[in-house]
């Protein structure tokens, strides 16, 4: 059921409890984990933190600390599966889920005894009501024994009567079971993200009154990820960026002072600050950024030219896009020395002037979204950050797993990294991030110029092989719908064919060598800008329609993992389902 006062129906119950804190592998989940981090040292909360990528990752970590722990909360997981069926928790466990995968799962919705949603239903969601999908009335059997001989003429009227009854609510049963299974189908059918988790638990600790701008910088850096990564449309986006957080930017940053050494901080009410003993300023600003990957700590040139919102609209992997960079660049008055210069050592006035050149480049070349609200982090006299270069590192970091880092210290890794005091995490990644941008781009023109995309019916299909070049960059679950909705977006750009921009796109490659299987990742067709995808319910009843088990479960229903021999049947199916 959902939860109404966050803080008397769940803080409070848990402060006094140790509590078993589930997350999932995604930077939202980082973000909103590291949020309830902060306020469980606030209270001197003891948390056990595990993070999981499947379905049964949750299952073995909850089966490891079920007999320990009364209060288990799951960030960006569980919401959208039937934990109480999954978990079997016994009575005194409570669920707390804040998730902001869609659709949420209707017996968590209306399960009192044991879940317990640290959200809002969206306006949207449709929920269905509970009479209509609940009914505990049983079918009732008519008898079949046949009539005695000396049964009086009354009696067998009645039984009569009775037969009648019973095949009128058998009748009833079934009518209400179709229509049972028609709107479970409808509120199923599509896939989605809510409201991001980080800014649900920055919006606990406000009420709580302990919120700081660390956290309210993970908020940030939750929407962020979230607009970045095509989980949330920019309609969206431009909301809550220039209403929401900007009013909570205005209110905390006004007169802040922190020390470095530490991560947990508070309000002064000074107005200036002692430079002897070790304080410096740390604010957050709002100001326009550029969609351009990492420009800060790049070369423009590298920037602009392996950024997607760039690279897909100049088509900058043809020799006419490589010519339309170099004449931008012209236009911009930006020297091509200047231009392939780390952006912090070129001259002081091209970069104070870049943002006014791009402002115009974005009217001049028709890029509606080359400019966008955002936020920076500042602190000391040097370090300054968009919410999207945080985005761009923890994004590499997470996709470092390999025989010697296994996914959670790779998660480990991140949570550490949004730590102002782990810098030299957060340059690491970004370091990493220049390189996966860089793979990103030469795999979409790979698939371009060999023409690997291949149109199978009702959808576009790109399958990479083993050995595929750069391919370990991308074989993540969380990283493979970049690649995927990169390829469609790019595919579309150079496309004569008028049915491209509605159709939608599947990207299988290998993941696991060793038991030989593979991801698939579907995403809709570029035209569909409500952010909804119907691949999860596809994924299902194809998999249902050939019987291919699935060999992981991952909350993000769009991804999953099959054995390898099983691709083709699949897809198959997944064809004629679609057709």
């Amino acid at each position: 059921m959902f939860v109404r006062d966050f803080i008397n129906d769940f803080y409070r119950l848990i402060k006094k409890e140790r509590v078993l804190l589930i997350v999932n592998y995604d930077i939202d989940g980082l973000c909103a984990a590291k949020i309830l981090q902060g306020l469980f040292r606030c209270d001197n909360i003891i948390y056990t933190l595990c993070p999981v990528q499947t379905v049964e990752d949750l299952q073995r970590c909850y089966e490891q600390h079920c007999n320990e722990i009364k209060y288990i909360i799951f960030v960006n997981c569980g919401g959208t599966i039937d934990l109480v069926e999954l978990l079997d928790p016994q009575d005194e466990v409570v669920f707390f889920v804040v998730d902001s995968h869609r659709p949420t799962d209707v017996y968590n919705v209306y399960s009192t005894a044991h879940v317990r949603l640290l959200t809002e239903p969206d306006e949207d969601e449709n929920i269905p009501d509970f009479e209509a999908i609940f009914s505990d009335d049983e079918e009732s059997e008519g008898s079949n024994s046949e009539s005695d001989d000396s049964e009086s003429e009354a009696a067998i009227n009645k039984r009569m009567r009775m037969d009648e009854e019973a095949l009128l609510k058998r009748r009833e049963k079934k009518i209400w079971q179709e229509n049972r299974k028609s709107i479970m189908f409808d509120y199923s059918k599509h896939s989605y993200y809510s409201q991001p988790s980080a800014l649900v638990m920055y919006d606990l600790a406000w009420k709580l009154n302990k919120d700081c701008v660390d956290m309210l910088w993970w908020a940030v850096v939750g929407i962020a990820e979230q607009y970045i990564l095509n989980k949330m449309e920019y309609n969206k986006y431009l909301d809550l960026t220039t209403t929401t957080m900007y009013s909570h930017v205005s209110r905390i940053c006004n007169r802040l002072h922190v020390n470095n050494d530490d991560d947990t901080h508070s309000l002064n009410s000074a107005n200036t600050f002692d430079t002897s003993s070790g304080n410096t300023i740390l604010k957050i600003t709002s100001d326009d950024d550029l969609n351009l990957a990492l420009f800060r700590h790049w070369t423009i040139e590298s920037s602009i030219r392996y950024s997607r919102y760039t690279a897909v609209n100049l088509k900058l992997w043809t020799i006419k896009g490589e010519k339309r960079l170099n004449k931008m660049l012209a236009e911009m008055g930006m020297p091509l020395v200047e231009s392939k210069q780390k952006f912090s050592t070129m001259d002081l006035s091209l970069r104070n002037e870049f943002m006014t050149m791009m402002n115009k480049v974005s009217v001049r070349d028709n890029l509606p979204h080359l400019v966008i609200p955002s936020f920076y982090l500042s602190y000391g006299y040097t370090s300054r950050y968009a919410a999207s270069d945080y985005v761009y590192s923890l994004l590499a970091l997470l996709s470092r797993p390999s025989r010697e880092k296994s996914f959670t210290d790779c998660f480990l890794e991140a949570f550490d990294a949004l730590a102002r005091v782990k810098r030299d995490l957060l340059e690491s990644g970004i370091s990493r991030a220049k390189k996966l941008m860089i793979a990103l781009f030469r795999q979409v023109q790979n698939a371009i110029e060999m023409k690997q995309i291949k149109a199978t019916g009702p959808f576009y299909c790109l399958i990479l092989n083993e050995g595929t070049a750069d391919s370990q960059y991308f074989s993540h679950p969380h990283l493979l719908p970049v690649l995927a909705y990169y390829v469609l977006e790019s595919y579309v750009a150079v496309s004569h064919a008028r049915k491209a921009a509605t159709m939608p796109l599947i990207v299988s490659l290998p993941h696991d060598v060793e038991r030989s299987t593979c991801l698939i990742t579907g995403v809709p067709p570029i035209l569909e800008d409500s952010g909804k995808s119907f691949f999860g319910k596809a994924f299902e009843q194809a998999a249902e329609k050939c019987n291919v088990q699935l060999t992981s479960v991952y909350f993000d229903s769009s991804v999953i993992e099959l054995k390898m021999e099983e691709r083709t049947t699949f897809l198959e199916a997944l064809t004629s389902l679609l057709i």
